[in-house]
This record gives structure tokens, sequence and C-alpha cells, in this order.
């Protein structure tokens, strides 16, 4: 993996990306791939991640309501593996310990890691005042918390709710993607701990061909519900650089069902205020200038 981006510099992986953020002859897109069909929850992304980026400890408070309890994302949190509990089966297969009338076992744990999601169309990017926030290279959205002054736009310019205050700090914090491992050609530390490859990491267009069929391949399993999320480029947000295999619903892993970048209608919004300053300022020119004639001749 050390050199899978040294291979594919000359690949064209929307260059449109990085080309617009300032990198002309940029690597190609890298992302994520987050396949839960394979998850085991064994959480070993989260504690790469907090070790490789000396994210501080999160309270692991138990909760009560789930084996989870790092509970979601957050500035301490920036993988985390949500364990959820369905009665129901996961197509042909016995995937739980209790069995229904017709033999079929009716109980089935989805777990899946969460992480940032790495937005083509980033609101996160457009709100920040100071430039912390910038797009890398790869793709990528990273925060320079020595630039972070802690004003909190970004937070609610978030589909996903994502970014977060480090209390006690007040800059914003997110997944970086291991901005400083890619620099040196290695892979995010959560895809090179993860014992499953249910993360994978790798060039953006690769993992979305190689989702495409791993979906076929769960459909033919009689797994119904395999899909993609965030891997279109047609979204809401412009797809997502790092996007998920999902066994439900969306809403069932807490991902909002059609997410939009909160930042669209700024265009229109300071067009409409340009027409409207431009009137105001026209009427005020016409109220000074029949003023001025009107006085003149007294």
């Amino acid at each position: 993996m050390g050199s899978l981006i040294g291979r594919n510099l000359l690949a064209g992986a929307e260059p449109e990306v990085t080309a617009d953020a300032g990198y002309p002859d940029a690597p190609p897109r890298m992302g994520f791939f987050t396949d839960t069909s394979v998850c085991i929850g064994c959480k070993a992304c989260e504690v790469a991640c907090k070790e490789w980026n000396a994210v501080p400890e999160d309270g692991l408070e138990f909760t009560g309501m789930s084996y989870d309890n790092t509970q979601g994302l957050g500035a301490d949190t920036w993988r985390h593996v949500a364990f959820i509990e369905q009665d129901k089966p996961i197509g042909q297969s016995e995937t739980g310990v209790a069995r229904g009338p017709n033999g079929a076992a009716d109980m089935r744990w989805l777990m899946a890691s969460d992480v940032c999601k790495h937005c083509t169309h980033a609101a996160c990017l457009d709100v920040c005042p100071t430039g912390s926030l910038f797009r890398t290279e790869f793709g990528t959205v990273v925060v320079q918390e020595d630039i972070c002054n802690g004003c909190g736009y970004c937070i609610p310019a978030c589909p996903y709710g994502v970014i977060d205050q480090r209390k006690g700090d007040g800059r914003a914090w997110k997944c970086t993607l291991c901005y400083d491992r890619l620099g040196a050609g290695q892979e995010p530390a959560c895809a090179k701990a993860c014992p499953t490859d249910s993360i994978q990491f790798g060039p953006l267009d690769e993992l979305r061909e190689r989702a495409a069929m791993r979906v076929d391949q769960l459909h033919d399993l009689g797994v119904d519900d395999a899909r993609l999320y965030g891997h279109d480029p047609d979204d809401g947000v412009g797809g997502d650089g790092a996007f998920f295999l999902l066994l439900d619903e969306p809403e069932v892993y807490g991902l909002p069902p059609d997410p939009v970048v909160t930042t669209r209608e700024l265009p229109s919004m300071w067009a409409h205020a340009g027409v409207a300053a431009a009137t105001l300022l026209g009427g005020l020119a016409a109220v000074f200038a029949v003023h001025g004639r009107s006085g003149g001749g007294r």
C-alpha cells in the first residue's frame, strides 16, 4: 500500500476537485470505502485513529443503550463504530442466536465505522473565515488547528454533524484522513488496523468500482438490502470522499437520507442581496437628485 499513491499519480480521478483547490497536477483523489457487511465491531479503527493522531480519550461513559459507548463522532472521536441490533436476518445467512418459527435466525447486528465524509462540496470550507479548513492535494478536507479561531461556523454547516469543537479548547477538530501519512505514501491508520478490510483506502474511482461489484455480490447472495451511500457524484454534496455499503436505510445508521450542502443557496442569496443593494442605492440617488433640484430652485 505504501507505493499505492505513487503508482496512481497519473490517474485522472476527479481532477476538478483538486484543480479547483489550486492543485492542477495533483495525485488522484483518495478516499475511504467502508463495507459495513464485514465490520465485526472490534473498534481497532477507533484505537488506531486515536493513537496515531493523539486524539484525547473521550469519556468511555457507559450509556446503557448499547455495547457502543463512544456514542458518535466528535472532536475527540474521529472514527466511531456503531452497534445496531435488529430483529431480522441478513439475506439467507444465519447471523443470530435466536430463531423464529420458520427456523431462520431473527436477530442481527449491524456494525458500521463512521467517519468524516470529506465531501466534494464541503460547506465547512465555504463558511470558514480564517482558511483553517482547506482541501488537500488528495481531495480530502483538513482542519489546521493552529489557524482555527474557534468561531464554530463550520459545525452547523456540516450536513452530517461530523465536525465539533473540543471542550476546554474551543477549536474545531475532525478526521484528516491521516494527511501526514498520505504525504508519506502510507494508508490511513484506521484502514491499516482494520482486520477484515471493512475500511478500504485508495483512489476514489477505483473504490467506487469495487463497491459496485460488492453490492452485486451481496445481492446474488440474497442480501437485497445492500446499498451504497455517499458514492454518487450527483447527490446533494457532489459525492463523498468517504462512502459506505449499508445493509439498511441510512437513517438506521444515524445518517441523513439525502444530505445537501448547506451553503448551496449562498450564490443566489448573494446575487439577490446585490440586486437589492443596487436597487436601494439607485433609489437613494434618485431621492437626492430630486431633493437637490428642488433645493436649487429655492
